[in-house]
């Protein structure tokens, strides 16, 4: 009986200290590290939500880019930090898709970190420079269907969401296009407004501005409805893809070991922030989504996206360089 309750009083003393430093948290900065280079997209969603959590907390928010191996740097740095809240990765599809990709990781995307929070998703739309002579979705799967392995598909690497989503229509819609590569998102968006290209599946953060200034024509959204930004834009399913979704998508995670309770303070935080009018619109503007959720929605959410991913990965032999 000594024996248990001695047990019962160093578990609850134990409790009772993680409580407690959760309730002190943060007492000094804390550090978001982006995995890829400053003034893209997740760099942009990193400092929107840091700087609203730094007003809430007390505490700055230093955003730290981390950019290089396919964003496995940053988050190899984040799952080698201290397990105590004061460092955090801003997520994006790597932690979903890299494990697939690359095959002797030092890290393990599911086991070494515990999600805080989704932030946003922006979906994919299938695109075509402005003067293309495709009109819509069917036009070009019917061109590609005539002729096999003509029509070309951009993507900033072998890996990226691009190369992903294009390899997943061409198994939803049984038809063989060729994946030409860039180093970058810049050069691809390049040679795609250039006509180089004959289509690239592009997030709509990225994409938003040039559909709406003309010099991109928009072809299907890979969503299950239409999206308010483009509401003349057809999803895949409308257009004879049934089922292709595909997005990019923004959140908040730790090291594996970080404690619960602070944890459930980041995440509750965090979804004040995301659902705030000012921080909403900011995030729509940029042509995401706001997807403010529990720690375990975003948990099941990023399960689901490593098993889907797993299978397209498997299922084109991609190998990531």
């Amino acid at each position: 009986m000594v024996r248990h309750f001695l047990a019962g009083l160093a578990a609850w003393t134990l409790a009772a200290s993680a409580h407690a430093a959760a309730g002190a948290w943060p007492t000094h900065p804390v550090t978001i590290v982006v995995p890829y280079a400053p003034g893209g997209a997740t760099d942009a969603v990193a400092r929107l939500v840091g700087q609203r959590m730094a007003e809430k907390l007390g505490q700055p928010f230093i955003v730290e880019n981390k950019p290089g191996g396919s964003s496995n740097i940053g988050m190899q740095a984040v799952a080698r930090a201290a397990a105590d809240g004061y460092t955090l990765l801003l997520v994006a599809n790597s932690i979903a898709t890299n494990n697939s990709l690359f095959a002797d990781l030092p890290f393990d995307g599911q086991r070494d970190f515990a999600p805080v929070g989704m932030i946003a998703s922006a979906p994919l739309v299938v695109a075509v420079p402005a003067a293309s002579p495709f009109k819509t979705l069917g036009d070009l799967l019917a061109r590609a269907r005539a002729k096999p392995g003509e029509l070309t598909y951009a993507s900033p690497g072998i890996g990226s969401s691009a190369h992903l989503a294009g390899e997943s229509l061409k198994q939803a819609a049984g038809i063989e296009v060729l994946h030409v590569p860039y180093k970058g998102a810049a050069p691809a968006l390049s040679d795609m407004l250039g006509g180089r290209i004959s289509f690239m599946p592009l997030n709509t953060v990225e994409s938003m501005a040039h559909i709406k200034g003309g010099k991109l024509r928009a072809l299907a959204i890979a969503r299950a409805s239409r999206m308010d930004l483009l509401p003349d834009v057809p999803t895949a399913a409308e257009s004879g893809v049934p089922g292709y979704e595909e997005s990019v998508w923004y959140g908040l995670a730790a090291p594996a070991s970080t404690p619960p309770a602070v944890l459930d303070k980041l995440n509750a935080v965090l979804r004040e922030v995301v659902d705030e009018a000012a921080v909403k619109q900011r995030l729509v503007d940029l042509g995401a989504t706001p997807s403010p959720g529990t720690r375990q929605q975003f948990a099941d959410f990023i399960g689901r996206e490593r098993a889907r991913v797993a299978k397209v990965v498997k299922a084109a032999n991609i190998q990531a360089e």
